[in-house]
């Protein structure tokens, strides 16, 4: 691998997530942030990460609380806290109820944003 590759994303995570979010209206799947992202409307709902585990999408109201959980920390993107995005490492999802609950949470969140066009970016 060289330097400008990207990391791989758990494809096998990523593959847990599809069979939970499959029936997701507008659900689109894209490569982003090192990982690969799902998508509605055009909105990140969650992430199988380049990192390992997962990015989530939530309300950045609810960061802090959410956050609270073991595995779990508001993302640190370019040196800051960004409140309304988790990381939730591998041992927060190794089972489908753990996975569930951080699918629902993104997708919760995503569908509650207007969506965007579907030829944007």
């Amino acid at each position: 691998m060289t330097e400008n590759e990207p990391v791989a994303f758990d494809e096998d995570l990523a593959g847990r997530i599809r069979e939970l979010i499959g029936g997701e209206k507008a659900l689109s799947e894209k490569r982003m942030f090192g990982g690969l992202a799902f998508l509605i409307s055009g909105n990140m709902a969650i992430s199988a990460s380049g990192q390992g585990g997962l990015l989530v999408r939530v309300d950045p109201g609810k960061s802090d609380a959410l956050a609270a959980a073991p595995h779990v920390e508001v993302a640190i993107m370019r040196g800051r806290e960004m409140p309304g995005w988790l990381r939730v490492d591998a041992d927060g999802v190794k089972t489908t109820p753990q996975l569930r609950r951080w699918v629902d949470e993104g997708v919760a969140f995503a569908q509650s944003l207007p969506g965007k066009p579907s030829d944007s970016g």
